[in-house]
């Protein structure tokens, strides 16, 4: 039944693809992985395969791949994703020798890419499992870790019908979990082979605080206001964002809003609504930048940077039913953070709420009256930033516990 269902999403996929451009990327993409990987991968190439759902797996994963890379030089790295949001954007990326996008999980697939691929080690990055692929892992007595995974009950492999995926655990040689609560999960299914790392975000973003964040034309648009930094922002965010920002911008208060979605669509609703001045990231050497109150970022891959200059977040997301985005990447510059109520999935923003600097509103109303406290008291911006701080460095190390544990 689940490898049915897998040839009626690829039908659907090809059927969807006609009317949208990403899923076109993807079913377009796909036809091309095999021919990539017979270009690149000899028969007596030694390989490991990182496998990424998307662009914040991909993140996530990142400190373990380095460090795996670091480790073991001669290996060559195959690094596939499913998304077209992580393939395209990371398709060049120095971590891997060759870059792919993962075929539909069928088993004709599955057997193909791992006779060509032939890793003597896969690490599987949160909760993008493939139960033909770990099948045919299997198959060959090839070794598999899972990382940074997080389990809910509500999860196939806690059902009646999800036999198949319990199988696919199973075929992990160990899975470390991000908290307790995933482990008991686990346990409950009768899957063992488990340790808690935490998260390998951690690391990540610690990283960040050693690499040089300057933005001039950051610097230059800021100056020396007060700056909120509005990060992967979406329509249900801005719709409360918007009115505050034309209500309350002064100089000595500038607003930087960095959309999820950079279309043209988008970044125009946003303008239209604007009733003071901004300037984009992509007119930024054309028009002068101190003179304006909102930038508008309408690129990829600075906001971690970016963040470097809020001295008060919002990271989007979670106003609407998209999903939290990254809080850590503020929070590792002590910058308190504001976020929309709908985090249930994301134990680090209420671990974060309870214990650090986040703070979540609902409505304008409460958006309103959280920020005006936060812009009117110093002290409390420092308090609540420095709990994110404090909240990041306790919480890294998911990375050496990992890798104490792989021998390849």
């Amino acid at each position: 039944m689940y490898t049915f269902s897998i040839y009626i999403l690829n039908f659907i996929l090809k059927i969807v693809a006609v009317f949208n451009p990403k899923i076109k990327l993807g079913v377009e993409g796909r036809k091309q992985t095999f021919k990539i990987l017979n270009e690149n991968i000899r028969p007596n190439d030694q390989t490991i395969w990182f496998h990424c759902a998307s662009l914040g797996e991909y993140e996530q994963g990142l400190p373990v791949f380095e460090a795996i890379k670091n480790k073991y030089p001669a290996y060559k790295i195959v690094l596939s994703f499913f998304s077209p949001s992580g393939y395209e954007i990371r398709k060049h990326s120095k971590i891997a020798d060759v870059v792919v996008y993962l075929p539909i999980d069928t088993p004709s697939n599955a057997k193909r890419f791992i006779d060509i691929v032939h890793p003597e080690f896969t690490v599987f990055v949160k909760y993008d499992i493939w139960p033909n692929y770990l099948k045919a892992l299997q198959r060959k007595d090839l070794r598999a870790i899972l990382i940074s995974a997080q389990f809910r009950r509500q999860q196939p492999y806690f059902k009646w019908y999800g036999n198949p995926f319990r199988k696919a655990l199973k075929v992990f040689e160990h899975i470390f979990v991000q908290t307790d609560a995933s482990k008991v999960l686990l346990e409950s299914i009768n899957i063992t082979n488990v340790s808690v790392s935490g998260d390998t975000r951690f690391d990540r973003v610690s990283r960040q605080l050693s690499e040089d964040n300057t933005l001039d034309f950051i610097s230059e648009f800021k100056g020396e206001a007060l700056c909120v930094v509005i990060g992967s922002s979406w329509p249900e965010d801005e719709q409360i964002l918007i009115p505050f920002i034309n209500a309350n911008v002064s100089q000595n208060l500038k607003f930087i809003i960095a959309p999820h979605n950079i279309n043209d669509a988008q970044i125009d609703s946003i303008t239209k609504k604007l009733e003071v001045p901004y300037i984009r990231f992509s007119e930024k050497d054309r028009e002068e930048k101190a003179n304006k109150f909102v930038f508008i970022v309408d690129t990829i891959g600075i906001l971690s940077k970016v963040y470097s200059y809020a001295d008060i977040a919002y990271v989007g997301g979670a106003m609407g039913t998209t999903g939290l985005h990254n809080i850590l990447e503020p929070a590792v510059f002590g910058v308190p953070i504001l976020i929309g109520n709908n985090h249930s999935k994301f134990p680090e923003a209420s671990n974060m709420i309870s214990e650090a600097g986040v703070i979540s509103v609902n409505d304008y109303k409460s958006l309103e009256e959280t920020l005006h406290q936060l812009i009117d008291s110093k002290d409390y911006r420092q308090e609540l930033g420095k709990s994110n701080a404090f909240f990041i460095k306790k919480n890294k190390g998911a990375v050496i516990q990992i890798m104490d544990s792989i021998r390849i």
